[in-house]
């Protein structure tokens, strides 16, 4: 799929950009307008109550919502994102477990490590919590052949993703549901957790989190049972535009023809447990990361409800969101993915020299 330059690509697939099928503000004040009119009948509101209890028992910690995605991925292939959620996912609890793995347990400080395991665990939570009941709520949908897309506000999800809903009701369209996705939980994510004073000053505003970017140290990945891997590097995290960027770019490769059914295949036989074991005992000539599973180290983290404005709002121009250039350069990144675990093993060892040349000194 190569983009010459009379000629852009959109939503992932096939189609004219001017062809993409975009709404006027007035289409979302018409959703507005009718969710302060509408009220739910007993039926919606056990419908509600029943999405709300399966959310809150999914959404306990990394490895329940992992398997959640995954789970509901298996029950309902055309919802694409839910399967991109669930290697993202895996991603997020291996870079937890990293934390108190065996390299850099030497590397990272103690409060270091625990700001960084905070803002993967809340970044994750946040995200199921505004995604899962729309999935649930679609699969009710179409258990009923009916859409109760209507529903959304009472899990206070934006306007955009129920005018979204609509669309792929009618169109079927699962590509654009999922770069609608995506785009929806980047800004999600965007003021409790990106623009949080906390996190900011404890993480993105520190020396060691940019020296970290700029190295591409951190990367996401998806393995196959053959022991390769797939992926991107991440960099300027804290950039909306640049996170749904490479969320686009990762569905772009996790659907990819050539590498889709190595990765369907490593999902339905690897459990996540976390650890980065789960893939590295594939990859027989990697050094391994030595790191834990997650429930032998992490306990359930108890958050506190979120209250929040509809990120979405007038004159913001999403067109363009929607638009994916082909990623270009190598997408193959187990060579990569062995050099960095070099680096970090040698960098232990460092750390861990230095401080034993300290106590002898003390």
């Amino acid at each position: 799929m190569i983009i010459s330059k009379n000629e852009k690509r959109c939503d992932l697939f096939d189609e004219r950009y001017d062809d993409l099928f975009m709404f006027t503000w007035n289409d979302y004040m018409k959703i507005k307008q009718n969710r302060e009119k509408n009220f739910c009948t007993e039926e919606e509101k056990a419908i509600i109550h029943n999405i709300k209890k399966k959310t809150e028992i999914a959404n306990v910690d990394n490895i329940s919502r992992t398997q959640s995605y995954q789970e509901y991925y298996l029950r309902n292939s055309e919802i694409r994102w839910a399967f991109l959620a669930s290697m993202v996912s895996r991603n997020a609890g291996w870079n937890m477990t990293d934390l108190e793995g065996r390299y850099y347990d030497t590397v990272l400080p103690r409060t270091v490590k625990k700001h960084l395991f905070l803002l993967y665990e809340q970044a994750n939570w946040i995200i199921f919590l505004d995604a899962f009941p729309q999935l649930l709520l679609y699969e009710e949908s179409k258990k009923r052949h009916a859409p109760l897309f209507h529903l959304l506000q009472y899990f206070n999800v934006s306007i955009f993703m129920e005018k979204e809903w609509l669309l792929f009701w009618e169109r079927r369209d699962m590509n654009r549901l999922m770069t609608a996705l995506i785009i929806n939980e980047q800004n999600k994510i965007q003021k409790p957790v990106i623009e949080n004073t906390y996190f900011k000053k404890h993480v993105f505003h520190t020396a060691l989190f940019k020296v970290q970017e700029r190295l591409h140290i951190s990367a996401v990945i998806f393995p196959t049972i053959e022991g390769r891997m797939y992926g991107f590097s991440v960099y300027q995290f804290e950039t909306l535009q640049k996170r749904i960027e490479l969320g686009k770019k990762l569905a772009w490769l996790l659907f990819h023809p050539i590498y889709n059914g190595s990765f369907y295949k490593f999902a339905l036989q690897t459990t996540h447990t976390g650890s980065r074991e789960d893939y590295e005992v594939y990859a027989k000539e990697t050094r391994k990361s030595y790191t834990p599973t997650l429930r032998d180290i992490y306990p359930v983290i108890l958050h506190e409800e979120i209250k929040m404005r509809d990120w979405f709002c007038a004159n913001m121009k999403m067109n363009v969101l929607f638009v994916l250039e082909e990623p270009k350069g190598e997408v193959n990144i187990t060579e990569w993915y062995r050099r960095k675990r070099e680096q970090i093993y040698r960098l232990s060892i460092v750390n861990r020299f230095a401080k034993r040349i300290d106590e002898f000194m003390i």
